[in-house]
């Protein structure tokens, strides 16, 4: 009989996925260490018994039950028992080769030549499911793992997933190519895309024995570089290359063309949008100011019904005021002609009433009425007859003296010429007729150009044959 171990612990390498330790009887006071990233596999009669993860057990009844059957007729702790116990090494195992047998043959979807091509790469492995490796790969041999360990490991996990490896990058590599239309000229660009792709194609033959590929990385395909089919498709593709910068450069002019126009329609949009504004606010204060025009008309229509209500309910009109005043203008006359008659004589006397007349220049019509009346006299019909009275020329309301808007209708009122005097058309100033504006110089037109009609000082336009000047 071998010698009974009391302890066991994990005495293989890093690189080794699943160790068999080599003593085989144990007492159920042996001691068992499991070191972190591991876990340990008790054996009994070929039947897993149970699984232990890191820290120290001791083999006994209450940590593995069904060795009380085993001991029920046993008496004592030193009865040894024959069992096996495996360790298996869960950490990552760190770039692991592969690479395919032989060619991958293919027709190359951009140009549609065949082609042969080889690939190879680095994986990750990780134990996920350790009953399920050791059930599915383990057997009698003393472990396992990647690579050929030596006489003690009867197998390795590199014979054993080569094929799977290989048949699943043949398969799956050509049809990732053509599905995603890589150029395989351009194939480097692509290594992570089709390294995913390869990956979830082997991941679920290795899961079926525990194992799982956190990581799978091609990282090199092999190109016929001295096929004459790959030669050709290479000439091509420097052709193709030329074409796609003519039309990269084409569209990069086309789109920076494209933002310009959008910019200048942009500030062309914000100009019209201010000069709309700016149009807005220029026609509102046009029309506040003619609402201000026409409120100061009404107030003084207003202003003037108001008055003449006034003086109808006081039982007295205009017609009585323009009297009362003229009389005034009398009596001042008559008493400037008593006072200066104490030693002016006639002469005097006309002074005093020249004196009283020009206090009262204001009602001097009708004065002259009064006084024509008073001795029976005609008035003189020799001298220019009263103005008429001025109206609007929209609604031919009669206007008040040195109006600017109409009572009725708000209209504004041209500014009266005085006889003789015109409106310079370069300065605005009312100046005497004649050649020449005295204020700024301009010439006036006298004639028509067109018909030579003698012309009015400052007309826009001919009476005779309506050209414009």
């Amino acid at each position: 009989m071998s010698k009974i171990a009391d302890i066991i612990k994990y005495e293989g390498d890093n690189s080794t996925f699943i160790w068999k330790h080599p003593c085989e009887d144990f007492n159920t006071l042996t001691q068992l260490i499991v070191h972190e990233s591991q876990e340990a596999v008790f054996f009994l009669n070929g039947e897993a018994l149970d699984l232990f993860g890191p820290g120290r057990h001791t083999l006994e009844t209450q940590n593995i039950p069904k060795l009380g059957k085993l001991f029920n007729k046993i008496i004592g702790d030193d009865t040894p028992f024959h069992c096996e116990v495996y360790f298996i090494n869960k950490t990552v195992q760190m770039a692991i080769k592969w690479g395919t047998d032989s060619k991958v043959r293919f027709v190359e979807p951009i140009y549609g030549i065949p082609l042969e091509i080889g690939a190879c790469g680095e994986m990750n492995l990780e134990v996920s499911d350790s009953r399920k490796l050791l059930l599915k790969l383990v057997g009698t041999m003393n472990g396992i793992a990647w690579d050929d360990y030596g006489a003690g490991f009867t197998k390795s996990l590199q014979n054993s997933f080569r094929p799977l490896i290989s048949t699943a990058v043949k398969s799956n590599l050509p049809s990732a190519i053509k599905s995603n239309n890589i150029d395989v000229i351009e194939i480097d660009e692509k290594l992570e895309l089709l390294s995913e792709t390869m990956r979830r194609s082997i991941v679920n033959g290795f899961e079926e024995y525990g194992l799982t590929i956190p990581q799978f990385y091609i990282t090199g395909i092999a190109l016929p570089e001295n096929d004459p089919n790959f030669k050709k498709m290479k000439e091509l593709h420097a052709v193709s290359f030329q074409t796609r910068m003519i039309q990269a450069e084409a569209f990069v002019k086309s789109a920076q063309a494209d933002a310009d126009a959008d910019v200048t329609a942009a500030r062309r949009k914000v100009e019209m949008e201010r000069q709309l504004t700016e149009t807005e606010v220029k026609k509102r204060e046009a029309e506040r100011e003619l609402i201000k025009a026409q409120t100061e008309a009404q107030a003084v229509k207003m202003a003037g019904l108001a008055e003449a209500e006034v003086m109808r309910a006081k039982g007295y009109d205009q017609k009585d005021v323009i009297t009362a005043e003229v009389q005034k203008a009398y009596a001042e006359g008559i008493g400037n002609m008593t006072i200066s008659g104490s030693g002016g004589g006639v002469a005097g006397d006309m002074i005093g009433l020249s004196v009283g007349m020009a206090a009262a220049g204001v009602v001097a019509p009708k004065l002259g009425e009064m006084f024509a009346g008073s001795t029976g006299a005609t008035p003189n019909t020799s001298s220019e007859a009263p103005a008429a009275e001025a109206k609007c020329s929209k609604c031919g309301a009669v206007l008040p003296k040195n109006a600017k808007f109409c009572l009725e209708c708000g209209e504004k009122v041209a500014p009266k010429i005085p006889e003789g005097m015109v409106i310079c058309p370069e300065c605005g100033k009312t100046v005497s007729k004649g050649k020449f504006c005295p204020e700024c110089g301009h010439k006036f037109i006298t004639a028509c150009p067109k018909c030579g009609k003698e012309l009015i000082p400052g007309a826009k336009f001919c009476l005779e044959c309506g050209e414009k000047l």
